[in-house]
């Protein structure tokens, strides 16, 4: 019997933008193992968000860390997994960000992608990245119905910050397959007809017949 391919998957997006859910909703259609982003255990971010200059640092070696520990279970494990957020938006994205608005020193952040530079050599990328690109207005309005108390102190603007990086991420991404999914009109938790043709795109991209 032929064994059954192994599938690495990651979604990526801005906060707010869905990717647990679609995580968790791929996981259980397609039976692939899930890693959710560490959140309700990190030590460091209701912290951060009140001082994301004295924070900045300890929580992006935090992520850092649990992401390579992830990523590296991933690639040497048997199993086909979904991963929420990959480890290359830590640095391409967040740390980027807070270095640029000055709430990380420059030292620090040099010191980071160094560090990131060295692990993420020894990874494997992702047999696709799913993109979930959400607008501002979709973040702000996601965030809110999901409540995180450390969450609601999170400024529009930083959102606004966060979705250029992103943009200019996707744009030059070149570690792998990639799709894009224009999620503010998608609503793939409440309407089936949005989750079927999400899951025909995914499985489209990876060779699956009818997706399934």
């Amino acid at each position: 019997m032929k064994k059954p391919e192994k599938f690495f998957i990651a979604v990526a997006g801005n906060i707010g933008s869905g990717k647990s859910s679609l995580t968790r909703i791929l996981s259980e259609r397609f039976g692939w193992k899930p890693y959710f982003e560490s959140v309700e255990d990190n030590p460091y971010l209701t912290d951060f968000y009140a001082d994301m200059k004295r924070w900045s640092f300890n929580l992006q070696v935090y992520f850092l860390s649990n992401r390579f520990r992830s990523h590296k279970a991933i690639t040497e494990g048997p199993d086909s997994v979904i991963l929420d957020r990959a480890i290359y938006e830590d640095a391409e994205i967040f740390a980027r960000n807070l270095y640029d608005i000055g709430s990380m020193e420059r030292r620090d952040y040099q010191n980071y992608v160094a560090l990131y530079d060295v692990m993420t050599a020894y990874l494997r990328p992702p047999d696709l990245l799913i993109y979930l690109r959400a607008n501002v207005d979709t973040l702000v309005r996601q965030i809110a119905l999901r409540g995180r108390d450390f969450e609601q102190t999170i400024r529009r603007e930083y959102l606004e910050q966060l979705n250029r990086h992103y943009e200019s991420w996707i744009e030059h991404y070149g570690r792998g397959p990639l799709l894009v999914i224009e999620s503010d009109a998608v609503d793939f938790v409440n309407r089936q007809e949005d989750l079927v043709k999400v899951v025909g795109l995914i499985g489209k991209e990876l060779g699956m017949k009818s997706g399934k």
